[in-house]
């Protein structure tokens, strides 16, 4: 336990579970904004604030739909530090303490330091971790969500009656597609999203190895997907849900995943080549994509917060470029196609 009586969050699996495996959290909070009349959350203007970090890729989903829906003057948000303790994450002290927009101290609430105060102001005897994204209503000063799947769902149409009519028609589950993604989901969360935390925080041999095993069998069925594709997105020329979800975890694959979760089979640049053009064009394309991604937040944070995987907090430096431009190749992949 934690000095204040608190579970320690920095065990990812307890050390008391002979299995070895990770088995990620439920979230709590699950209310959702309407823009029906009437409703306990209703959709307005500056009403709600989006605390995220730039590290986490549940809550970079958020950040990518957030921009893509054209929200940005509605909805508000504050990322915490990359640093992430024993008391959680934190906010930063001053602006500038760490790159990317809004990386500040909390806007709504300037007396509080860390994350979980909002959550024992909701529950003074809240025990659970305290995750990212945190929907917060400041009107009721409550939190609604803080299930990251259910926070981009909410963003894709309650607000649509205020926006302009280019981002109110942009639907990120479109009817025709929407049995496809859902099946897209299941095994990309499972095994992809999840399956990197499965890989990296086992504590057994055994553990490690059925998880990794299943994460590359999913990556290999995902760049299967995209080989079919007709257009730069997972399904076409539409950007979906089915990209936001993938993408996050793909962006940080190579410069996390490979050397800290041991996920090191293949890494994306030279071993995946339609995921690595997929990734490559949401990136570089697309400002949803590429201006909500802060590199130095992602491999600080996990190289540093994890103890209980890197004590030491080194941090590598590779890989070279963190992401390559759309017209360059790894000397590898040069070589193999006769560039």
């Amino acid at each position: 336990m934690a000095a204040d009586g608190q579970k320690n969050i920095l065990n990812w699996v307890d050390p008391k579970d002979k299995s070895g495996e990770f088995k990620r959290q439920q979230s709590t909070f699950r209310d959702w904004i309407s823009s029906e009349e009437g409703a306990e959350f209703p959709a307005e203007k500056d009403r709600y604030h989006l605390y995220v970090s730039y590290a986490c890729p549940w809550a970079h989903r958020a950040l990518i739909v957030r921009k893509l829906k054209g929200l940005e003057e509605f909805l508000p948000f504050t990322s915490v530090h990359w640093h992430m303790l024993e008391k959680g994450w934190r906010f930063a002290t001053e602006d500038g303490e760490a790159p990317g927009e809004n990386v500040t101290p909390d806007p709504v609430h300037p007396d509080f330091t860390h994350l979980r105060q909002i959550y024992f102001e909701n529950n003074k005897d809240y025990g659970g971790r305290f995750t990212v994204p945190t929907l917060y209503d400041k009107k009721q000063k409550r939190i609604v969500n803080n299930e990251s799947s259910e926070i981009i769902r909410m963003f894709y149409h309650c607000f649509d009656k205020l926006l302009p009519e280019k981002y109110a028609k942009l639907d990120l589950m479109p009817d025709d597609l929407k049995d496809s993604i859902e099946a897209t989901n299941e095994w990309t969360y499972n095994d992809i999203n999840n399956g990197v935390y499965k890989s990296g925080f086992a504590t057994t041999q055994e553990a490690y190895e059925k998880n990794v095993k299943t994460l590359f069998a999913a990556l290999d069925k995902a760049e299967a997907e995209l080989a079919k594709s007709p257009g730069p997105y997972y399904h076409g020329d539409r950007v979906t849900e089915a990209d936001v979800r993938l993408f996050t975890t793909i962006i940080r694959f190579d410069a996390v995943y490979v050397q800290h979760f041991k996920c090191n089979l293949r890494d994306i640049r030279s071993g995946y080549p339609n995921l690595h053009k997929w990734v490559r064009h949401c990136y570089w394309k697309n400002p949803a994509f590429g201006e909500t991604t802060e590199f130095t937040h992602i491999k600080n944070h996990y190289t540093k917060s994890h103890h209980q995987i890197n004590p030491l907090s080194i941090t590598p430096l590779g890989p070279d470029v963190n992401i390559l431009p759309l017209d360059e190749e790894v000397p590898a992949v040069k070589a193999a196609v006769g560039k």
